[in-house]
C-alpha cells in the first residue's frame, strides 16, 4: 500500500460553546486492507499530534440508553436498553448480543431471578460499559473494528433472544428478546444507523445463537423501513450447539442439567419463541430444531461467520461432562473426542468459520481474542479476510489470495492447538495444567507413542 502521509487540517476557530472541548475528526478507514501495522502506527502518530497532553481524555466507554418503546421490557418488566459508543464518520456498526444461558419454566426462572437478577432486570445496570475484544476502541486490541460504532445489548430476556411475549400473570415474566433487538435497531436509525454501510450483528453463547435466530429478521426490518443499502451480516461466537445425547441422562431440573433438546422444547413454548420463517417451514411443528446451528444455518440468507471451539465447555456442561481437574474416565474421554468430531462434521459446509481445537467458551469479547490461531491465521485476520471477500463478491472480484476464511483445526485433542487459552477448573476457576489434563486420560495410555509425543510437542 506504500507509505501513508497525513496533512493535519488547518487550525479551526474555537467553538462558540466554550464548555465543549471535544473536536470530531470524521475518519473512516474501512478501505484499508494491507500493511495494517504501519498504518496503525501512522494513525497513532496522527492522533497524538491532534490531541496534545493537555487535551480532554478520550471517552472510550459505551453509554446506557433505555429503549424509547417502553412496552419492550426485560423479564421483570423493567425497561430494556443498550450501550452505545458512536464513532462519527464511520459507516460501520457492530451490535453485540450478550449471552448468559436461559430459564424455561416458572421455577427455574424464579431461581434465576434470585441469583442472577442482572440477566432478568435492568434495575442495577451501570451507566457505562467498557468494550473489550471486538468491542474495544483500541486498534492494538481490535485491529479491524476499533473505529466502528459499538452497541452492546445486555441480555435480560432469558430466552436465547427469541421471545416475543409480554409479561403475564401465568408466567410472571416477559420474554421479549427478539423484540428487544428490533427496538434497538429502530432507535439506532436516529443515531446514524440510517447512513450505515455495514451492520455486523454479533453475539456470544446464547447471544451467538441469538445471531443465528435474528440476523435475517434484522435485514428484513431495515429493508422494510427503506434501508436496503445497509449490508447486514452475522458473527456467531460459541452459539453453535449440538442436539446430541448426554453422556449421562439426568432429570430436567434446570438449564444446566437438562438435555439441550429438552430445554429448548420446553423453553420455546414458555417464551413464545420466534424462529426464522424459512427454518420454521422446514421444521413445522418442531421449531425447536431452529435453535441448533447446523439445522438453522442452511435457511439463513445473510452472510454469517461462525466462531466455535471444537470442545465447547457449555456444550460439555449440558452433556454432563464436568471438568474438575480430576482424571476423566475413559468413557468421558472418548465422549469428548467424539464431540470434537461431531462438531467438525457439522461445520464442514459453513463457508466462513474459525474453529480451534480448544476447550473453552466464548472468545470475541476476550482481550486474548487476537492470540488464538488456526493454521497460522488469527481470528481478527480471518474476519478481515471475510470482510474483504464479501466486498470483492459485491464487485465481482476474485477473492483475495492468502486470506483464508474457512479455518478448522484437524488435530484431535482438546488443546492440541498451542495457541489455545488457559484451561480452568469449572468450579474453582484455577488454571489446569494441559499436559496433566491429557496424560491423566486412560485412553491416552493405549494410543500410539508418536501421537502422544506430537500432541505434547504442540503444547
Amino acid at each position: 500500500m506504500g507509505n501513508w502521509h497525513f496533512k493535519p487540517r488547518r487550525p479551526q476557530p474555537p467553538p462558540t460553546n466554550r464548555g465543549d472541548t471535544t473536536e470530531s475528526f470524521p475518519l473512516d478507514f474501512t478501505a484499508v486492507e494491507e500493511n495494517m501495522d504501519n498504518f496503525m502506527t501512522q494513525v497513532k502518530n496522527l492522533a497524538q499530534s491532534l490531541y496534545p497532553c493537555s487535551a480532554q481524555k478520550l471517552d472510550h466507554d459505551m453509554k446506557l440508553n433505555f429503549l424509547r418503546n417502553t412496552s419492550v421490557t426485560c423479564n421483570d418488566g423493567s425497561p430494556a436498553g443498550y450501550y452505545l459508543k458512536e464513532s462519527r464518520g464511520s459507516r460501520r456498526w457492530l451490535i453485540f448480543l450478550e449471552g448468559g444461558w436461559y430459564c424455561f419454566n416458572k421455577e427455574n426462572c424464579d431461581s434465576r431471578y434470585e441469583t442472577m437478577r442482572r440477566l432478568m432486570s435492568s434495575s442495577k445496570w451501570p451507566q457505562t460499559k467498557t468494550g473489550t475484544g471486538i468491542l474495544s476502541p483500541l486498534p492494538e486490541e481490535n485491529p479491524h473494528w476499533w473505529n466502528a460504532n459499538m452497541v452492546y445489548i445486555p441480555y435480560c430476556s432469558s430466552d436465547v433472544w427469541s421471545g416475543a411475549t409480554a409479561k403475564t400473570e401465568q408466567s410472571g415474566y416477559a420474554f421479549m428478546g427478539s423484540l428487544i433487538i428490533q427496538a434497538v435497531v429502530k432507535d439506532l436509525l436516529n443515531k446514524g444507523l440510517d447512513n450505515a454501510k455495514v451492520l455486523l450483528l454479533a453475539g456470544s453463547s446464547a447471544g451467538g445463537t441469538g445471531v443465528l435466530l435474528n440476523v435475517d429478521r434484522v435485514a428484513e426490518l431495515l429493508e422494510g423501513l427503506g434501508y436496503a443499502g445497509v449490508q447486514v451480516r452475522g458473527l456467531s461466537d460459541s452459539g453453535w450447539f449440538l442436539d446430541n445425547k448426554q453422556y449421562h441422562h439426568t432429570d430436567c431440573v434446570d438449564a444446566v442439567s437438562c438435555a439441550p433438546t429438552e430445554t429448548i422444547k420446553r423453553g420455546i413454548k414458555y417464551w413464545g419463541g420466534v424462529v426464522p420463517e424459512r427454518c420454521k417451514q422446514s421444521h413445522e411443528g418442531e421449531e425447536w430444531n431452529c435453535f441448533f446451528g447446523y439445522r438453522v444455518f442452511p435457511s439463513i440468507k445473510s452472510p454469517v461467520f461462525v466462531v466455535q471451539w471444537l470442545f465447547d465447555e457449555a456444550q460439555l456442561t449440558v452433556d454432563n461432562i464436568q471438568l474438575t481437574g480430576q482424571p476423566v474416565q475413559e468413557g468421558q474421554w472418548r465422549y469428548i473426542q467424539n464431540l470434537g468430531t461431531e462438531l467438525r462434521n457439522t461445520l464442514k459446509d459453513v463457508p466462513a468459520m474459525f474453529a480451534p481445537a480448544c476447550l473453552s467458551h466464548e472468545v470475541i469479547t476476550r482481550n486474548y481474542w487476537t492470540d488464538v490461531q488456526v493454521k497460522g491465521t488469527s481470528l481478527p485476520r480471518a474476519l478481515h479476510c471475510w470482510d474483504r471477500s464479501l466486498h470483492d463478491n459485491r464487485h465481482n472480484k476474485a477473492p483475495p489470495k492468502g486470506c483464508p476464511v474457512h479455518l478448522i483445526d484437524s488435530c484431535p485433542w482438546p488443546h492440541c492447538n498451542p495457541t489455545c487459552p488457559t484451561i480452568r477448573d469449572q468450579f474453582t476457576g484455577q488454571e489446569m495444567n494441559v499436559i496433566q489434563f491429557l496424560i491423566n486420560k486412560p485412553r491416552l495410555k493405549r494410543l500410539q507413542k508418536k501421537d502422544i509425543q506430537q500432541c505434547l510437542r504442540n503444547l
